[in-house]
């Protein structure tokens, strides 16, 4: 008989836990939506059946207590920045913001007193997406390219224990 190449058998998968926990964060993206202007419209064609972002996990949640992903989609106004403060506040760690279109990025060709210059200004930005509005596709990899940086966290689980700080994958 002598010693086996595989001594676990072939049912048998090791991993770490930050790889199983990141896999299923990446696999169940549920972003809240937060529609300012026209980008609202290629977020929502975006979750359209042509696209279908339900193959990735990715359901649309209209509460911030459900939701663990922010998309800022459009112009944000001084007026309305501390609403999106406060829906980010009510989302439960972790949680990911991304930037969609160029108003959101960098305001966009309103550089007056009353647009935000860039959601970065107040909120955490992790994946921004070029565009005037972007297409759904530009959209749809934003979304992959957050999965990738996902599956790249350290000590995500550890974290949410109380147990260390989370470590941000190195850009």
């Amino acid at each position: 008989m002598g010693v086996e190449n595989n001594p676990l058998g072939e049912n048998i998968i090791t991993t770490s836990l930050d790889t199983v926990v990141n896999w299923s964060r990446k696999s169940s993206i549920w972003p809240m939506t937060f529609g300012l202007a026209c980008c609202a419209i290629e977020m929502m064609a975006t979750g359209a059946s042509s696209h279908d972002l339900d193959r990735f996990g990715i359901i649309f949640r209209a509460s911030p207590r459900q939701a663990d992903c922010i998309i800022i989609a459009g112009t944000v106004t001084k007026k309305m920045l501390p609403v999106i403060k406060t829906v980010y506040e009510q989302m439960p760690e972790p949680k990911w913001v991304v930037a969609m279109g160029a108003c959101a990025c960098s305001g966009g060709v309103f550089d007056t007193y009353s647009v935000v210059q860039g959601i970065d200004e107040a909120l955490p930005v992790d994946v921004y997406i070029p565009g005037c509005p972007p297409r759904p596709e530009a959209l749809l990899y934003g979304l992959t390219k957050l999965r990738e940086k996902i599956m790249k966290e350290r000590n995500s689980f550890g974290n949410a224990i109380g147990l260390g700080d989370r470590l941000e994958p190195a850009a």
